[in-house]
C-alpha cells in the first residue's frame, strides 16, 4: 500500500481502496446535504421571526403552542420518535430573539 492509500483507508475506516473512495464520495455528498439543510434551517428561522413579530404586533403571543404541536406531530409521523427530538430542536432554534 502507498502512503496515500493507507491514509485514505485509515481516514475512512475502509479496508480497501475502492471502499475508501466510495466512502469519501458519499461523505462529500453528506457534507453538501448538511450545508443545504443548514441553509433551509436558517431560512425557516427567518420566516418564523417574521411570523412571531407580526403575531406580537397584533397583540398575540410569540409562540403558538397548537402550531408547535402540529409541527411535532408532522416530524414524528415522518421520522418516528427521533423526529420529535429533531422538531423540538428546530422549534427551539426558530423561537429565537426578535
Amino acid at each position: 500500500m502507498t502512503a496515500t492509500t493507507t491514509e485514505s483507508t485509515e481516514k475512512t475506516g475502509a479496508r480497501t481502496t475502492e471502499a475508501a473512495e466510495l466512502i469519501t464520495g458519499a461523505r462529500e455528498r453528506i457534507d453538501a446535504l448538511d450545508d443545504r439543510i443548514i441553509g433551509l434551517m436558517q431560512e425557516r428561522m427567518a420566516v418564523s421571526a417574521v411570523i412571531q413579530k407580526e403575531r406580537i404586533a397584533s397583540g398575540g403571543r410569540r409562540v403558538n403552542l397548537s402550531r408547535e404541536m402540529e409541527v411535532l406531530a408532522h416530524y414524528r409521523d415522518a421520522l418516528g420518535k427521533p423526529g420529535t427530538t429533531l422538531a423540538m430542536t428546530l422549534l427551539e432554534l426558530c423561537r429565537g430573539r426578535i
